[in-house]
């Protein structure tokens, strides 16, 4: 199959491209940035270098695919994080109707049933509809749950207080996941044949936020670590004196507080997915690799 893949070499990309590779698909990377140019070649795979802005290189590089991956890069600097998956996904949805694509695979996220109250996650809601109304299109949603590498941006805050504080944590419940177990499910939705689910979710391991701080403090040497509840109002002091937007410490405070009251996995626990490979342990270790690399 011929196959493209966005979001370059990414924590998900990369692993996908090289599984498609191995089963001998044909496969294009698209990357912004031109130095990943020889690194994708090296891969085996095929670089396209432009920016996923641009539909009219979309629709170039998809024409003649038989199937689609699509993400939308993370973009820290965009002050209204929903308009800007509103552009992105208006972009591919452009060019996937130019180029008469079949089957798209979209990486989106748990929480993605809800239109509004998730924080940045209201993003990947309002593309979920862009590519639902797309014609003559077989679409899967890719819906993973708390990605693990999410867990590095406590580590300055366990070297300073001692503790995680967001305002979830402790009894909350958060599923798991690893960018390597949703590049395992992204690839077999790619190529498979038949029967195809609208809404696809990925979880790799499911723990409370004092499980899971006490699994990191083990790894790390701190055994007691703790993850504590602070309130909303507190958490927003905190990310507006560190100099964030407004408009993002909103959306991260609204994010935080679905989670803590459960909203973000309503849809998940109704339709559980299989745990994949990576469990909380194995990511500890990569976790305490990389605070002690932090001084």
């Amino acid at each position: 199959m011929k196959i493209v893949i966005t979001g370059s070499l990414g924590n998900i990309s990369k692993s996908l491209a090289e599984k498609l590779l191995r089963e001998k698909h044909d496969i294009t990377v698209i990357s912004s940035n031109p130095r990943k140019q020889e690194d994708i070649k090296i891969l085996g795979a095929i670089p396209a270098i432009g920016s996923v802005e641009d539909d009219k290189f979309l629709t170039k590089i998809f024409t003649g695919a038989d199937a689609v991956y699509c993400m939308i890069p993370p973009n820290f600097k965009e002050i209204d994080q929903i308009s800007y998956y509103k552009r992105i996904g208006e972009s591919y949805a452009g060019a996937i109707a130019a180029a008469g694509i079949k089957r798209l695979i979209h990486l989106s996220s748990y929480g993605a049933h809800l239109s509004k109250g998730t924080g940045f996650i209201t993003g990947s809601y309002e593309v979920e509809q862009l590519f639902n109304q797309l014609q003559n299109l077989q679409v899967t949603h890719i819906r993973p749950g708390f990605f693990y590498y999410n867990l590095y941006r406590y580590i300055d805050m366990i070297k300073e207080i001692g503790c995680i504080g967001t305002n979830f944590g402790q009894e909350d419940r958060l599923i798991l996941v690893s960018p390597y177990d949703i590049a395992m499910v992204i690839s077999e939705e790619l190529v498979k044949t038949g029967s195809i689910e609208r809404v696809r979710y990925v979880a790799s391991d499911e723990r409370t936020c004092n499980e899971i701080a006490s699994v990191l403090g083990e790894a790390i040497g701190m055994a007691g670590l703790t993850w504590e509840y602070i309130d909303d109002q507190t958490v927003m002091k905190k990310l507006i004196n560190s100099g964030m937007p407004a408009s993002a410490a909103e959306a991260l405070v609204e994010l935080g507080a679905a989670t803590h009251k459960g909203l973000l996995r309503e849809d998940i626990d109704i339709h559980p997915p299989r745990f994949g490979r990576v469990k909380l342990e194995e990511f500890a270790k990569e976790f305490a690799r990389v605070y002690h690399s932090r001084t």
